[in-house]
């Protein structure tokens, strides 16, 4: 009970940091990538990450570890890391990195716990684990775009990558009955097909005036 307890909180504080950034674009009518969206980021993906761990999860693990310093970095660039203390850091920092040591440490009873686990196929297993590396790369994509423009933005590809990795995450969650996947995917698709309205609308106000 407190595992799924764990799950809902982490995809509940997911919802908020979307609805949140939707709400404050919604006021400036321009898509907006705010701080406070980055720091519900990190603080669910780290519950989620110990949920995925718990329910031998490999898909939920796998998206979690790649975006976690995504995350972080993101933190950086809006000034919010170096002012958390130094050994919360250290803590937020190593997490990610002694648990998938920790599993790795054991390979064989990884792979049985993980990619041969007799509750979940090998096939579900990999259309889980394409369904979080689509939806990741939204966040490599975003990182990428960010750098080069030197400033934390959320772009259009981001909301589209969004949709895509969401809608397959959201029959997986249906395959292996997780209600958390389902709910916490669930209701992103309006945010995110409405984030792709108001950047197009941006480019097409930009257009007219130029």
């Amino acid at each position: 009970m407190m595992i799924l307890a764990l799950g809902f909180v982490s995809q509940i504080l997911f919802f908020t940091r979307t609805l949140l950034q939707w709400i404050m674009s919604e006021k400036a009518k321009k898509v907006l990538s705010p701080t406070i969206y980055w720091i519900l980021s990190i603080i669910a993906s780290y519950l989620f990450f110990i949920y995925g761990w718990y329910r031998h999860d490999f898909s939920i693990l796998l998206g979690q570890v790649i975006t976690y310093y995504i995350y972080v970095w993101n933190l950086k660039e809006n000034g919010v890391w170096n002012k958390i203390n130094s050994l919360f850091q250290a803590l937020l920092i190593i997490t990610p990195i002694l648990g998938i040591g920790f599993l790795l440490k054991d390979f064989h009873g990884f792979l049985d716990n993980f990619l041969r686990n007799n509750s979940i196929p090998l096939w579900l297993v990999i259309f889980g684990s394409l369904g979080q590396v689509i939806f990741t790369l939204r966040f490599i994509y975003q990182w990428i775009y960010s750098m080069k423009k030197k400033e934390s933005l959320l772009p259009l590809g981001f909301w589209i990558i969004s949709l895509i990795g969401s809608g397959i995450i959201v029959l997986y969650g249906i395959i292996r009955f997780d209600l958390i996947l389902i709910l916490g995917q669930s209701v992103g698709f309006i945010a995110y097909a409405r984030n792709i309205s108001i950047y197009k609308k941006g480019l097409i106000v930009t257009y007219n005036v130029e």
